[in-house]
């Protein structure tokens, strides 16, 4: 389970960092930054999809994505005597998202290349990444490490270079998540692959939820919900058909639902309410 969230130069979030429980509530006025928080979790998840550069590109790129305040807050600004206006900046700025569970943590930070090409002059880079062992990091417990194009693993005391030219758009999990010479780099990515979001899921007629769709056995409804139906009939093959019954009923009173199977195997949900 995750037990830390961090975010450093993300959007309004100049140095944040969330302990977490097993379920967790975010609230707050427009513009205190829970959509940001959200949002860190999405790139975060890009990491194990290959997508994490395409993901801040949609964000408007890295200077979008960048804290766009001062470098420092002064007394004044934390005080809110002043304004939190930027400034010109004395230091390259690396955009760094991370998350700790009991066992493991995980960074990654971008900047942007060190190139002559106008074209990609503004492209986001990945710069360091790292995973460490226990619940905090220090240099002594990381154990995969990735500097620019360099990733080495530490074998025992010492350290091993296990490849050299990764490009700056791609993550360590995209090329090294080997299960046998490089396990944690396979554990974490299989484990973030299975995080979840479920904010843009679609109810319109088309959406991919209404649509028949082949059920297999589904213990984790997909993101855009095509396989809700399949879900739904999972929970009840497991037992839990009056669980279900309790929350439909809770969330609708007196309407059911229904998962209708046809002979070649496809599935469709449907949803009956009283006078309809």
């Amino acid at each position: 389970m995750l037990k830390t969230l961090a975010a450093a130069h993300y959007r309004s979030l100049l140095d944040f960092t969330a302990p977490l429980g097993q379920l967790n509530l975010i609230t707050g006025n427009n513009g205190s930054g829970k959509s940001n928080f959200y949002r860190a979790l999405r790139v975060l998840a890009e990491t194990a999809q290959g997508g994490v550069v395409r993901a801040l590109a949609h964000e408007g790129g890295l200077h979008s994505a960048l804290w766009a305040g001062p470098e420092h807050l002064s007394r004044a600004m934390k005080q809110g005597d002043v304004p939190v206006q930027g400034t010109p900046r004395q230091h390259a700025v690396r955009l760094r998202l991370g998350f700790g569970t009991d066992d493991f943590g995980y960074s990654i930070a971008f900047g942007l290349p060190k190139t002559s090409s106008p074209a990609f002059m503004l492209d986001p880079e990945i710069k360091h990444e790292v995973i460490w062992g226990g619940p905090f990091y220090r240099p002594a417990s990381a154990l995969v490490e990735r500097q620019g194009p360099v990733v080495r693993s530490r074998q025992g005391r010492s350290w091993q270079v296990v490849a050299q030219h990764l490009l700056g758009s791609d993550s360590l999990f995209s090329e090294l998540a080997d299960p046998s010479a490089l396990p944690e780099v396979y554990q974490f990515r299989e484990q973030i692959r299975q995080w979840r979001f479920y904010d843009y899921f679609r109810t319109d007629p088309q959406a991919a939820a209404r649509q028949p769709q082949i059920g297999t056995f589904t213990p984790v409804l997909h993101h855009d919900g095509h396989d809700l139906a399949a879900a739904l009939q999972t929970i009840l093959e497991i037992g839990e058909a009056t669980v279900l019954r309790r929350a439909v009923d809770d969330a609708f009173p007196g309407c059911e639902v229904r998962i209708q199977r046809q002979k070649n195997g496809w599935f469709q949900l449907q949803f009956s309410q009283p006078g309809l």
